[in-house]
């Protein structure tokens, strides 16, 4: 349990550096050329395909050469503040590792702080026991107290660091320079760093209560199963481990409920998982079928037509003579 919130966060940094990779590897230079027409030379499709090449990132930070959104995104990953580099946005580099460094190590020293203190009651409690054993009676030294308090502290502290790294990612490919048209590479690390961006920035405003309001109920109901998964999963464990258990529900009914619960929790993250991942593709698409063209003339017409007996589909279908023909209707679609 202590380790709850390391683990959320390695988790976190996992899956941003997997973003950046699949971000990079899917949206190269060549995807994000609007004109599918363009040919590209053998040296710059070379260049395209690389997975990612730290010479030409740190020539680009050198503004030496250009970075495309992936590769200025995936670097920023690894090394934050490298994107405001790049965009030459100098002046927040001491807020972005001011602030880092600050809520990083001061939240670092409070979890080490609630780490010792817990420690120390641990110890305490074993030698109490030991002590009460051997001799009979308490433990005669002061009852040490887990510092809770700094736990609550370093914990805040660290969600603000994580809020800080991520503030920077969204910075860094907010303000990459514009172009006239959606790219595909854009709109998706934009859903990836908060969803909803990505169809903002596709200018499908209409799509963003319809994401937000199946992640929040989603959540709503993640929330609420694992709070009655952890309720009943007490009351199991103390019914089953405690004499004096007097509650109101047995033990196997708790259990039954417990694995219920923990069965509707899993199913409510897999549906805030499909629907993050829905709305991540959705950005991606749209942005590149956003110069598909489609005629406003979309129409369906009917014309009859004559049917030769060359046309071996009608031959088989109608087991017409080779000698004849027939008369039949023609569909066409214009679109």
């Amino acid at each position: 349990m202590r380790n709850r919130f390391i683990t959320y966060l390695l988790i976190c940094i996992v899956g941003l550096l997997c973003s950046a990779g699949v971000s990079h590897a899917q949206f190269r230079e060549d995807i994000y050329s609007q004109d599918p027409n363009i040919k590209q030379s053998a040296a710059s499709s070379a260049d395209t395909s690389k997975v990612f090449s730290f010479k030409e990132y740190f020539g680009g930070l050198a503004h030496k050469n250009t970075i495309n959104i992936g590769n200025m995104f995936a670097g920023s990953v690894v090394l934050p503040g490298t994107a405001q580099i790049y965009n030459k946005d100098y002046w927040k580099l001491p807020f972005i590792y001011g602030g880092l460094g600050a809520c990083a190590g001061t939240g670092a020293y409070y979890l080490n702080k609630y780490s010792s203190s817990q420690k120390a009651y641990t110890q305490w409690e074993t030698n109490k026991l030991a002590y009460e054993t051997e001799y009979g009676k308490l433990y005669p030294y002061k009852t040490p107290v887990i510092d809770y308090q700094a736990k609550k502290t370093g914990t805040m502290l660290m969600v603000g660091a994580g809020l800080i790294y991520w503030g920077t990612l969204l910075d860094g490919v907010v303000n990459y320079e514009s172009e006239t048209d959606p790219l595909p590479g854009r709109a998706t690390i934009y859903s990836i760093l908060l969803p909803g961006l990505g169809q903002i920035y596709n200018g499908e405003l209409y799509k963003v209560p319809i994401y937000w309001g199946g992640l929040m109920i989603s959540a709503h109901f993640l929330t609420t199963n694992h709070t009655n998964y952890i309720r009943f999963k007490n009351i199991h464990n103390e019914a089953t481990t405690s004499d004096s258990y007097s509650g109101p529900i047995s033990g196997e009914t708790a259990k039954w409920y417990r694995d219920v619960y923990r069965r509707y929790r899993d199913y409510s993250i897999v549906a805030t998982a499909l629907v993050y991942v829905l709305q991540v593709i959705d950005a991606n698409v749209f942005a590149y079928m956003h110069d598909f063209e489609v005629t406003d003339d979309i129409s369906m017409h009917f014309e009859p037509t004559i049917i030769s007996p060359d046309n071996a589909y009608a031959m088989h279908s109608t087991r017409m003579s080779p000698s004849q023909n027939a008369v039949g209707l023609r569909v066409g679609l214009t679109f």
